[in-house]
């Protein structure tokens, strides 16, 4: 045993020995390091991915979800690894999750975080204006989001003249929605049919619209145009848009703000109402 120890000794106090013996240690290091790092990027881990096709705005639920063996270094900061961020939780208003992909943080919402697109989308300083149309007035549904569209108006003048002209033009279709408020091209697997195109207006044109909408007694019909198309006027008057403002504002009347709190309910819009003046009824 002595032998053994003196042996040691003299070993460890050779600077080749010991020189040797730190690399030894050194590289054993580096290899195991190294290896557990390979491990770490390489050695499969399971995630959830959708055993169907989700579509927006729809609550993920256990039977929604499957899993499999991916390598850890195919997988995004963003991509979520464990079924208890996303079972309960809805895909947002604007995402169709694929058959077989991973979630993502921004794809999987809660309740209270899920958007309406027509209000994400409208801009600083507008108001969303919902506006009436049924499957031939978009043309057979085939007026998308994003399209462009300038909004006719064709009205009966006290002569009995039929007139109409292009009241507004170049606005921007933020959503196509279904009766029961659910957006048209959301789902892919149901066939839903428009009544309103939603987009955003500046207050004066909000206002112009809807004095328009209540002129009954001229038989005024507002519809949609794809932006630059023409219209069929035949056995009507074609007039300029500035006319049509002026025929609106001469037969409607707008009732100040102030004058309508006092009566307004706690549901009442702020903004001022409108109803046809005594000119518009014959």
């Amino acid at each position: 045993m002595g032998n053994i120890q003196v042996t040691l000794q003299r070993l460890l106090k050779n600077k080749n020995t010991v020189t040797i013996i730190g690399v030894i240690v050194i590289m054993a290091l580096l290899y195991f390091g190294y290896k557990a790092q390979i491990d770490s990027k390489v050695n499969p881990v399971q995630v959830p991915v959708a055993r169907e096709t989700i579509q927006p705005k729809t609550l993920i639920k256990s039977d929604m979800i499957d899993y499999v063996d991916v390598a850890p270094v195919v997988l995004g900061e963003n991509v979520l690894q464990y079924d208890t961020d996303i079972i309960g939780k809805y895909t947002n208003y604007n995402t169709v999750i694929p058959q077989g992909s991973m979630f993502y943080e921004e794809t999987v919402v809660s309740k209270d975080e899920l958007p309406d697109s027509s209000f994400v989308k409208v801009k600083k300083g507008e108001v969303v204006y919902n506006f009436p149309v049924d499957m031939d007035s978009t043309y057979g549904n085939s007026i998308f989001p994003g399209n462009k569209i300038d909004i006719y108006m064709k009205a009966e003048a006290e002569n009995g003249q039929i007139m109409v002209g292009k009241l507004i033009e170049n606005i921007e279709v933020l959503d196509v929605k279904d009766s029961s408020g659910q957006h048209v091209f959301e789902n892919s697997e149901e066939q839903r049919v428009p009544a309103y195109l939603i987009f955003g207006v500046k207050d004066d044109i909000n206002i112009l619209l809807r004095k328009a909408s209540y002129m009954y007694s001229f038989s005024v019909e507002l519809f949609p145009v794809p932006h630059g198309g023409k219209v069929d006027n035949s056995g009507s008057t074609e007039v300029s848009t500035q006319y049509l403002k002026d025929f609106i504002n001469a037969n409607t009347v707008s009732i100040p703000e102030e004058e309508t709190q006092e009566s307004a309910s706690p549901s009442t819009s702020a903004s001022p109402s409108t109803t046809p003046s005594g000119n518009g009824n014959r």
